[in-house]
C-alpha cells in the first residue's frame, strides 16, 4: 500500500497532465503561420479594394463584354480526365457580364419578382454577415435562381464553352494572367489575399480575362447552362457545343473564395445538382449575339 504522502502526490501529478489539454482548449488554438509564397507567386495580392465595404457603397454599373466569334483552345493535356481532349472549338459571337451578378442587382431581381431571396438554412449562415456588401457577388444561389435571374434580365446562362472562352482568351493560356499559378492574383483560399470571404467583384486586377471579364478564377463558382457530362468534351461537335441534353448536375465554372490548386485553373470543371445553394457559388449571364446588345451596357438597356 502506498503512504498517504504519496497518493496526494500521485494524484497531483495526473491533475497537472490532465490540466494541460484543458487549458489549451480555453485559450483556443493558435493557427500554424501560412508558407511563404511559393516560387511564381505575388508577394501581396493583387486587390486594389477594402476588405470591409462600406455601407455607402456605390453600386458597379452592369457591364457586358462582346467577344468574337471564332475558335479557342478547350480543354488541356494536363488536366483531369473531364478536361480533355484539348482541341478547337467554334463558338459564335456573344456577350457575357463583365462582373458576377451581384447583391444589388439581384435584390433588385427579387423586389420586382418576389422570387425567394438569397439566403441559407441559419445553421449555414456562418459568412453571411460577411458576405452582403452591395457590390460582393450574390451567394446562395441554385442553378435555378441564376436562370430565372437571368431571364428576368433578358439575359441566360453561358454556355459552358462560352464561358471557357471568354475567361481564357484564344492563346490557350490556364489562367486568366498567364500560364503560371498564382494563390494572391485571385480571391482564391489564402489568408494573405485580404479578404475572408467574398470580394467585391473587379477587386483583383489580375483576375481579368484577356476580353475584360473579371473575377473567372476567384471569388465565387459559377452556374453555367449545361448539364455535366464527364465525356462531354469527347463529343464530336466543334461548333457551339451545349453539353448532354439531360444529366444529373449542372456544370460549375471557375474558383470560389476558398479555392485553391487545380480547383482555379480556367480548364477545370465542377458540377453540382441544380438546387444545391453555397456560399462559394454565384453565377453571371450572357446574351447569344454582340451585336444585339452593342456590348457594354447599363441593365436598363437590358431589361427594356
Amino acid at each position: 500500500m502506498l503512504e498517504p504522502k504519496f497518493k496526494i502526490a500521485f494524484l497531483l501529478v495526473v491533475l497537472a497532465f490532465i490540466s494541460f489539454p484543458v487549458m489549451g482548449i480555453l485559450r483556443g488554438t493558435t493557427p500554424p503561420p501560412e508558407a511563404p509564397p511559393a516560387p511564381g507567386e505575388s508577394s501581396t495580392p493583387a486587390s486594389t479594394a477594402s476588405s470591409q465595404p462600406g455601407p455607402s457603397e456605390v453600386p458597379v454599373p452592369e457591364e457586358m463584354v462582346s467577344i468574337p466569334a471564332g475558335p479557342f483552345l478547350r480543354g488541356t493535356k494536363s488536366g483531369g480526365y473531364d478536361e480533355q481532349p484539348e482541341r478547337t472549338i467554334y463558338v459564335d459571337a456573344f456577350s457575357i457580364d463583365r462582373y458576377e451578378v451581384t447583391n444589388a442587382q439581384y435584390q433588385a431581381f427579387v423586389a420586382a419578382t418576389g422570387h425567394r431571396k438569397a439566403a441559407p438554412p441559419s445553421r449555414y449562415a456562418k459568412n453571411l454577415s460577411r458576405m452582403k456588401g452591395v457590390n460582393q457577388p450574390v451567394a446562395y444561389v441554385s442553378w435555378e435562381d441564376a436562370d430565372a435571374y437571368c431571364r428576368w434580365a433578358g439575359k441566360r446562362l453561358p454556355t459552358e464553352a462560352e464561358w471557357e472562352k471568354a475567361m481564357r482568351g484564344v492563346d490557350g493560356r490556364l489562367w486568366p494572367w498567364g500560364n503560371e499559378p498564382d494563390q494572391l492574383a485571385f480571391n482564391g483560399g489564402s489568408s494573405r489575399d485580404g479578404f475572408e470571404a467574398t470580394a467585391p467583384v473587379g477587386s483583383f486586377k489580375r483576375d481579368i480575362s484577356p476580353f475584360g471579364v473579371a473575377d473567372g478564377t476567384g471569388n465565387v463558382m459559377e452556374w453555367v447552362a449545361d448539364w455535366y457530362g464527364e465525356e462531354a468534351y469527347r463529343d464530336p461537335a466543334d461548333r457551339n457545343p451545349t453539353g448532354p441534353e439531360h444529366g444529373v448536375f449542372r456544370v460549375m465554372r471557375g474558383g470560389g473564395y476558398t479555392s485553391q490548386g487545380s480547383d482555379v485553373r480556367i480548364t477545370s470543371r465542377s458540377k453540382m445538382v441544380p438546387d444545391f445553394r453555397d456560399e462559394t457559388i454565384g453565377f453571371r449571364c450572357a446574351v447569344s449575339k454582340a451585336g444585339e446588345t452593342g456590348g457594354a451596357q447599363s441593365s436598363a438597356s437590358q431589361k427594356s
